[in-house]
């Protein structure tokens, strides 16, 4: 008997099923649905929170909206600036945009949040900018002090909101509110697992503005998106952060700001590599920081080799499983590192953080000198780490 050809007919169904499976699953971010949110700002002045992630398919947000006829009356920049031409922690001032003439004012220089000023002859504060899901990562509190500055002088905010790419981690001591800082605002893990919008429905619900005020927000969320998957970036967040695997490292990574370690500022490959010069013979891996305009102009060890760890390669898959972040590199670096009274000295570098502020606690400073394990370390972490993972689940947009 004759075999007949298998029709390429009964496939179709098939194919078109995956097609359309694949493109019902596509991540759609807050920005991209104007659809659901110009109708809020035809015919109003607008303000705008934005940097170089606002973006909307290959165009920034701010030049998208005004090709559409919306009145863009101000634009408002974070750290690293509007454009994302500042290097971390440099102060920003207020300048008018090249490529719309519209006036930017800064947030992170001379003041941190709008004034009556800036805000007067705006109808209402559009917030458009990807986050990476630290405590110690900047544009949370820069959402705090424009929902604040909101919430004072009357205005409506639209919060686009984005995926995190670290949203499946939530993990690290509850910040210890005595060491509330610019790195640390809130009470909340160093990794808080939560969008920019979930987040703003947090600091409403937990009364964190002064006074318990509450700020008028509108949330368009994101389509198809939940907390465990894994979501690249568009664009780089920060000018450190230019990687993929930087940004899945940086919850880990940037604890070693209160450290001697470098992080690997000063290289094209930040927040993937750690060295310090004192780790010669006990790693053969080494680079050499170098000042890098725009990334790190003066960057701890500079022009000196540093020895230590190349995690480029590193499988953060580890953390999606998990759910940790790595603090068994900081147990292994500090029991290699010759000079332990140097350790956590933060005198050593004006670009060194503190490591108390970071970690957010007094103890993990210790448990590390102590020899603790890091079963020990994550065990002192709770009830507090539970008990904020419960409260999280109130504010939540995604699964």
């Amino acid at each position: 008997m004759r075999k007949r050809p298998f029709s390429i007919l009964l496939l179709l169904p098939l194919l078109f099923g995956l097609i359309s499976c694949a493109k019902a699953q596509t991540i759609t971010t807050g920005a991209e649905q104007m659809d659901k949110y110009l109708s809020l700002l035809e015919g109003k002045r607008v303000g705008i929170l934005a940097n170089p992630t606002s973006i909307v398919g290959d165009r920034h947000l701010v030049d998208t909206l005004i090709q559409r006829g919306i009145q863009i009356k101000k634009a408002f920049g974070p750290e690293h600036g509007f454009r994302g031409n500042a290097s971390a922690g440099i102060k920003v001032g207020d300048e008018i945009d090249e490529a719309t003439g519209i006036k930017i004012i800064s947030l992170y220089g001379k003041k941190r949040k709008p004034s009556e000023e800036d805000l007067k002859d705006l109808d209402i504060m559009i917030f458009d900018i990807q986050d990476v899901g630290c405590r110690f990562y900047t544009y949370i509190n820069v959402l705090r002090d424009v929902m604040e500055a909101c919430a004072e002088h009357k205005k409506p905010m639209l919060i686009l909101d984005r995926p995190n790419p670290n949203g499946y981690i939530i993990d690290g001591p509850i910040l210890d509110m005595r060491l509330k800082s610019g790195i640390g605002q809130f009470p909340i893990p160093m990794t808080h697992g939560m969008t920019i919008g979930e987040f703003a429905q947090m600091i409403n619900g937990e009364g964190w503005l002064p006074g318990g005020m509450k700020t008028d927000i509108t949330i368009i969320p994101v389509q198809n998106y939940h907390h465990d998957m894994h979501y690249e970036l568009p664009v780089k967040p920060s000018p450190n952060l230019n990687t993929p695997q930087s940004i899945l490292l940086y919850p880990t990574l940037c604890l070693f700001e209160g450290t001697i370690i470098s992080q690997g500022r000063g290289t094209l490959t930040p927040f993937t590599i750690l060295g310090a010069p004192l780790l010669k013979g006990k790693y053969d891996f080494q680079f050499t920081p170098k000042s890098i305009k725009g990334m790190a102009e003066t960057p701890l060890h500079q022009d000196q080799a540093c020895y230590g760890l190349d995690l480029r390669e590193f499988d953060t898959a580890h953390f999606r499983k998990t759910g940790r972040i790595q603090i068994e590199w900081m147990i292994e670096l500090y029991k290699a590192y010759p000079a332990k009274d140097k350790f956590f000295d933060r005198s050593q570098s004006k670009q060194m953080g503190n490591i108390d502020y970071l970690a957010g606690v007094y103890e993990f400073r210790k448990q590390i000198e102590s020899g603790a394990t890091a079963e020990e370390i994550r065990a002192s972490w709770e009830p507090g780490l539970s008990q904020y993972k419960e409260m999280r689940k109130k504010y939540l947009l995604y699964p």
